[in-house]
């Protein structure tokens, strides 16, 4: 089947898959078997309907009275994330951020083997990060070309986020994660997700604003 020919599933469902995923495993090393839309709209955090209309789009409806096959959603969801085989991945900025990531076991357990540090720092040039050698930025296109690079992520200061973009993106990576605290501009065939460490504690700011009352009244009519 080509691309053109399968089902367009929304951003939206898309950005949901990995949380059921998770909670899917959670489930069967439980000793689960099967799941109900409703449980498993529990353990994701959403409503059992978008449940239902999700997995729709994966071809899975369930069977009422027993609900969904977990080993084959499991698998379902694995095929449409592309976890069915690995992709290399380049982290550029081997800082305090950087090194933490280099160190995360999980990415290659899930999948995402670190293959490639790049530093501009000559003082971290040459050392290792969990047995990967940390190599100039300049040796960028080498690492795409002997490793097949899929994923680049960026993890440097925001000022070298650009550059560092410019230089994946010629280098042929095609997909690229951004740490660095700014926005940076990527062709429209590359895959570009963001994380922004302290907007998500702006937000969590937010909610614990709320906790302790809400914020303070401005301007209020009496």
């Amino acid at each position: 089947m080509s691309l053109t020919d399968r089902r367009k599933i929304p951003e939206a469902t898309v950005a949901r898959l990995p949380i059921y995923l998770r909670s899917l495993h959670e489930e069967e090393q439980a000793g689960g078997g099967t799941i109900s839309s409703e449980r498993l709209a529990e353990l994701a955090g959403v409503n059992a309907a978008k449940v239902r209309k999700d997995l729709s789009y994966l071809g899975s409806y369930g069977t009422r009275g027993v609900g969904y096959d977990i080993e084959y959603l499991i698998f379902q969801m694995s095929r449409q994330l592309g976890l069915t085989q690995d992709w290399p991945v380049v982290i550029v900025g081997v800082g305090n951020l950087g090194q933490a990531l280099a160190n995360y076991g999980a990415f290659g357990e899930r999948g995402f083997p670190i293959v490639g540090l790049c530093d501009a720092d000559p003082l971290v040039i040459g050392t290792h990060v969990q047995g990967v050698l940390v190599r100039s930025i300049d040796d960028l296109p080498d690492i795409a070309e002997e490793r097949a690079l899929s994923i680049g992520i960026i993890a440097t200061p925001a000022h070298a986020a650009q550059s560092v973009a410019d230089r994946l993106v010629a280098a042929g990576v095609s997909s690229i994660l951004n740490f660095a605290p700014t926005m940076i501009a990527v062709p429209e065939e590359v895959s570009l997700r963001k994380v922004d460490l302290a907007i998500e504690l702006q937000i969590l700011s937010f909610y614990q604003q709320r906790k302790a009352g809400g914020p303070p009244v401005i301007g209020a009519v009496g």
